[in-house]
C-alpha cells in the first residue's frame, strides 16, 4: 500500500494546512458555537494527523483512499465528542479514535472472516488482560484471564490466533512534539468510552510524580516484564532494595491515584 503519494481521495497531501495552537483554541471555541466553517476548517487542519495514524496499516495491503476515509470518520468522531475540560491535546484524544474506527473497518470487511464468537472471545480476552495490567501492574497469565472471562485457555489461544494483529495499548503509534502516543484499544464491551484511556493517562501522570529510579524500576518490572532480580542487575543495587523502592512506588502510585 502506497502511502506516500501526493494525492489521496483528491486532497494533496503536500498542502494540507497545520494548526497552530492559538488557531485550534480559537476555532474550538466557534465549533462548540455552531460555526460549521470552522469544524470544516478544523478536519482539514487534521488530515495530517489522519495520514500518520494510517501509515501503521500500510501492510494490510487495503486501498489508501479507503484508510484514509475511513481515518477522517474517526477524526469527525473526535472532533463532535471531543470535551475541552479533559486538559488533554486533542491529538492524544483522536488517534485511539481514528486507529478504533480503522481498526473495526479492518475486522468488519476483512477477506478472511473470523467468525463473531470466535471475535468476541479474543476481544473479551484483550480487554480482560488490559484491565488486570492496569490494576495489577503486571501481565495476567493466561489461565488468569480464563479464570476471569470463564473459557478454556485453548479457546482463548485460538481465538487469538484467529484475529488479526492484536496490539497492546503501551505500542507506539504516533509522536507529536516529542510526545509518543500509545494505542488504547477501545475494542471491546465498553466501545468508545473515554474512560479507558483516561485511567492509562492517569496511571502515567502518576508514574510521573515519582523519582527517577523509581520510574525507571516501575517501567522495567511493569512495562517491560523484567524480574527484581533482572532490574537489580540492570540498576546496580540489591533485589532487596529494588523490592523496597518498588513496594513505595506502588503505594506512592495508590496515594495518587486515590479519589
Amino acid at each position: 500500500m502506497a502511502l506516500n503519494k501526493v494525492e489521496i481521495c483528491g486532497v494533496n497531501t503536500s498542502k494540507l494546512p497545520v494548526l497552530k495552537a492559538e488557531e485550534k483554541t480559537d476555532l474550538f471555541r466557534r465549533i462548540k458555537e455552531g460555526d460549521a466553517q470552522a469544524r470544516e476548517l478544523y478536519i482539514k487542519g487534521n488530515l495530517r494527523l489522519v495520514l500518520s495514524v494510517i501509515r501503521r496499516f500500510q501492510n494490510s495491503n487495503e486501498n489508501p483512499d479507503d484508510l484514509f476515509q475511513i481515518g477522517c470518520i474517526g477524526l469527525i468522531k473526535a472532533i463532535d465528542n471531543f470535551d475541552t475540560s479533559l486538559q488533554v491535546r486533542f491529538s492524544t484524544y483522536a488517534v485511539p479514535m481514528i486507529i478504533g474506527e480503522v481498526r473495526r473497518y479492518l475486522r468488519d470487511y476483512n477477506s478472511i472472516r473470523v467468525s463473531r464468537s470466535l471475535r468476541d472471545i479474543a476481544y473479551k480476552a484483550i480487554y480482560t488482560r488490559e484491565a488486570y495490567m492496569k490494576q495489577n501492574l503486571r501481565e495476567p497469565t493466561i489461565n488468569e484471564i480464563s479464570e476471569e472471562i470463564g473459557i478454556e485457555k485453548e479457546m482463548i489461544v485460538y481465538a487469538m490466533d484467529a484475529i488479526q494483529s492484536p496490539v497492546s495499548l503501551f505500542e507506539p503509534v504516533y509522536s507529536e512534539g516529542g510526545d509518543t502516543l500509545y494505542v488504547m484499544d477501545q475494542i471491546s464491551d465498553k466501545k468508545n468510552r473515554e474512560d479507558r484511556w483516561i485511567e492509562d493517562l492517569s496511571l502515567r501522570e502518576a508514574m510521573n510524580h515519582l523519582g527517577e529510579r523509581e520510574r525507571h524500576i516501575i517501567q522495567l518490572r511493569f512495562y517491560e516484564g523484567k524480574t527484581q532480580t533482572e532490574v537489580a542487575k540492570e540498576v546496580g543495587i540489591s533485589q532487596a532494595q529494588v523490592s523496597r523502592l518498588e513496594k513505595g512506588a506502588l503505594k506512592s502510585m495508590r496515594n495518587y491515584l486515590r479519589p
